[in-house]
């Protein structure tokens, strides 16, 4: 099976960004576009789009890049309370018709600012059951002409919609992205999702969550072809070992006198997310080079732990969760142009060429 490589677009208008240091541009098309088309040119397939109520709308932009570069693939982040299934299913085949196939989607279930665009479901339970049958609509109104459904969350009647999305060899529409670590976030991802995103836990953590999922997969009945993974990390490479612990820890240290903000996640109080803090009890580095102190000082989803080392390094660690099953790789640090740039240039080599 393939691997896909996929960095990370900060979608804000806001600078510093997770202590980017960049100080105009953010939220422009130019500087969207300056990082995809970065991406682009150093090996990456694509990059996720982040969403949230206050910064700029997701799917707006993710179509802006798409008609601005050749090949990247926009990861776009999108939320049900947000959008209807109906909806998001025909922007989307419009979208990916448009770009020949290039688009991907990232189902987040998480809260947001649930009022400010009327969404009512702050239970989690019933946020993942809904999430679930919109995974499950999407699909249908994906490949099937006249669907009709009558559900807890969503009705729809007569249903087709027009483009449908482009299809090529196996692929019948975008591939469907997934995060969460509680049981009613595991039970969507074994019935509905195509991947299943991990943040940078350790391998016997993920390893685990990969046994369960597997199992819950067939426990539920999945119908669809067998769920994939995936890993949402930052990696922190420098040239040497020493030069990117040294980078590591001066970043730590601006982070403890910074506001924490803008190191932050959604979700600080998931089950994920609370995984993660719980690292830093065993230990400040585990497995080879993962780094729990950020999470000590700020830091949230994706930013919580690092991968930190040379190109070597972090390649080998990479290898170490590839072994356990993990396909696509969403990676990043910052400054994010810069790093688009290292990272690409110096590890993805690594990680594509099996003599490495």
């Amino acid at each position: 099976m393939s691997t896909k490589f996929l960095w990370y677009i900060p979608n804000t208008v806001e600078p510093g960004h997770r202590g980017d240091d960049t100080t105009t541009g953010w939220g422009s098309v130019e500087f969207s576009t300056g990082l995809a088309r970065t991406a682009e040119a150093h090996g990456w397939s694509g990059a996720l789009l982040g969403t949230g109520w206050g910064r700029p709308d997701t799917f707006t932009v993710a179509t802006a890049l798409a008609a601005r570069t050749t090949t990247f693939e926009p990861l776009i982040a999108v939320r049900p309370g947000y959008w209807q299934p109906a909806h998001l299913a025909g922007a989307a085949a419009t979208l990916d018709q448009l770009s020949r196939g290039r688009v991907l989607f990232n189902v987040v279930s998480g809260l947001d600012n649930l009022g400010a665009y009327g969404d009512t479901h702050v239970d989690p339970a019933r946020r993942y059951a809904r999430t679930e049958e919109f995974l499950h609509l999407l699909r249908r109104l994906w490949t099937e002409e006249g669907v009709t459904f009558s559900g807890e969350f969503y009705q729809v009647s007569g249903s087709t919609i027009a483009p449908r999305p482009y299809a090529t060899g196996d692929r019948a529409h975008p591939t469907l992205y997934f995060g969460g670590a509680s049981p009613a976030a595991e039970r969507v991802s074994a019935a509905e999702a195509d991947v299943q995103l991990f943040w940078g836990e350790p391998l016997d953590g993920v390893a685990e969550r990969i046994d369960r999922l597997k199992t819950l997969s067939e426990q539920v009945g999945r119908r669809h072809k067998p769920l994939e993974f995936g890993l949402r990390v930052t990696t922190l490479v420098r040239d040497t070992t020493e030069e990117a612990w040294l980078a590591a820890e001066e970043k730590v240290a601006a982070m403890a006198t910074a506001d924490g903000a803008v190191w932050a996640g959604n979700g600080r109080t998931a089950v994920g997310q609370q995984r993660l803090f719980d690292l830093a009890a065993r230990g400040e580095v585990l497995d080879t080079c993962l780094y729990t102190t950020p999470g000590r000082f700020g830091a949230g989803g994706a930013a919580t732990t690092w991968l930190v080392g040379s190109p070597a390094d972090v390649a080998t660690a990479l290898e170490n969760y590839r072994k356990l099953g993990i396909t696509h790789f969403v990676l990043s640090d910052t400054p994010y142009k810069q790093e688009i740039i290292r990272v690409g240039d110096q590890l993805l080599p690594l990680l594509r060429d099996p003599s490495s």
